[in-house]
């Protein structure tokens, strides 16, 4: 199964060969509310293997909450942030839900630096939590 996505603009676009992801989580560390304009994301966690992606990247290397040093990746043209890649984990890519044509088809298990969020976050009680950084999925 062939699962697609793009950013705002269409500029790029993405297909991930996989019938779902590894794993999904909502992230509410201090760099996913920049990203997210104050929200937490949402991130599903795929192989790198089985990513393609056509147009132009941006890559923004930073330090997560996690101590890991991230690569986040943008459209280079509308700024829509795409993907995340930690170096410790070169084999899986993050993937924003919402850059997926369909978001209804990751929806997360965990919510992941609940001691980060804002007061007025609201969490779904039904879903796994930690205050930090929980480990990444099995491949």
């Amino acid at each position: 199964m062939a699962i697609t996505g793009g950013c705002l603009c269409g500029a790029v676009r993405f297909t991930i060969e996989a019938d779902a992801p590894l794993g999904v989580r909502q992230c509410w560390c201090r760099v996913c509310q920049y990203l997210g304009a104050g929200s937490g994301t949402v991130n599903a966690i795929f192989l790198k293997e089985a990513l393609t992606v056509a147009g132009p990247l941006t890559d923004h290397v930073s330090r997560a909450d996690s101590g890991s040093t991230m690569h986040r990746r943008f459209c280079a043209q509308c700024g829509t942030p795409l993907f995340s890649e930690a170096e410790p984990r070169p084999h899986q890519i993050i993937v924003r839900v919402g850059a997926l044509d369909d978001p209804g088809l990751a929806k997360p298990v965990a919510i992941i630096w609940t001691k980060s969020a804002p007061e007025w976050a609201c969490f779904d009680p039904s879903l796994q939590q930690a205050e930090g950084q929980a480990p990444a999925p099995k491949a």
